[in-house]
């Protein structure tokens, strides 16, 4: 899967979510509540509502017709993606994108985002042969792609002084919320906004001391570590998921190998548009 087309799931992803979310928090009867006052001004549900609809609205609605359209024309034509296709994927993405996978998406809508895309591009590349030689030509030139360190998902809570540390872990074992207390007190202003949550790291990550690693290393998913000094104070980090290294063989990202090729020599959009015509679609904004 190329980069780009990761990056528009992971947009379209979270787009969806904020979207998702404001339609579930619109009632009717409270069109006229207001979500935000300006002195005595105020910015009406009803208001905050049409504005996003105006602006999301179609992208979303487009979105999930999309997925309805790729499931039906995955059933179709045949096409069977398997649970080990979506996992490899997946960890890919997870490994690759770092911070920028984080709890915002649940794990099942990635695995369903990932499996429609894997669908779609076996539809668009259908009709395309390559040939054993070019895919291990491939696999031999791009060998780096299919190794996959140890990766670590992680949160943490990064306070100035060891007696702030000392404190916020006393209260961690007395039963406190880790993502409260990261928005409470954390002096990372960027993970503490997310209740500390730091993504998907591993030794190729910048901004991984090896100290804290190597803590990380020992931990068991769901617990954390003493106080680690730092240069900016001092980390507690928890651990949510190990993601054990992995070097693929040739066999197992053959598939992968060949939807790429295929995609690069068709060099078309990854797109479900074209499906829409036979899959009878109408929605609320008429023409495509």
């Amino acid at each position: 899967m190329e980069k780009r087309q990761l990056l528009m799931i992971i947009a379209g992803l979270v787009l969806l979510n904020l979207i998702t979310l404001a339609f579930l928090l619109f009632k009717g009867d409270g069109s006229g509540e207001a979500v935000a006052k300006i002195g005595g001004d105020k910015i009406t549900r009803q208001e905050w509502m049409s504005e996003m609809e105006t602006k999301y609205g179609k992208s979303t609605l487009s979105e999930l017709i999309d997925q309805k359209v790729i499931e039906e024309a995955g059933k179709k034509y045949g096409v069977k993606i398997s649970d080990k296709a979506v996992d490899l994927e997946l960890k890919m993405v997870k490994t690759m994108y770092g911070g920028n996978f984080t709890d915002e998406m649940s794990e099942d809508k990635w695995r369903r985002q990932i499996k429609n895309n894997l669908i779609l591009e076996e539809l668009l590349t259908a009709d395309v042969s390559i040939s054993e030689g070019e895919m291990k030509s491939y696999y031999e030139q791009n060998n780096s792609q299919f190794q996959i360190p140890d990766t670590y998902h992680i949160s943490q809570i990064i306070v100035k002084t060891k007696e702030e540390a000392e404190q916020t872990l006393k209260e961690l074992d007395e039963g406190s919320s880790f993502s409260v207390l990261a928005m409470e007190r954390s002096i990372d202003e960027f993970t503490a906004n997310l209740g500390g949550n730091a993504g998907y790291v591993s030794e190729d990550d910048e901004h991984i001391s090896a100290e804290v690693l190597e803590q990380v290393k020992n931990l068991k998913p769901g617990k954390w570590t003493k106080p680690i000094k730092t240069e900016d104070g001092y980390a507690i980090v928890m651990l949510h998921e190990h993601l054990k290294g992995e070097n693929y063989s040739f066999k197992e990202v053959k598939s992968v190998i060949r939807r790429q090729i295929a995609l690069e020599q068709m060099d078309v959009p990854v797109s479900a548009k074209p499906f829409w015509k036979d899959a009878d679609v109408e929605w609320f904004y008429g023409e495509q």
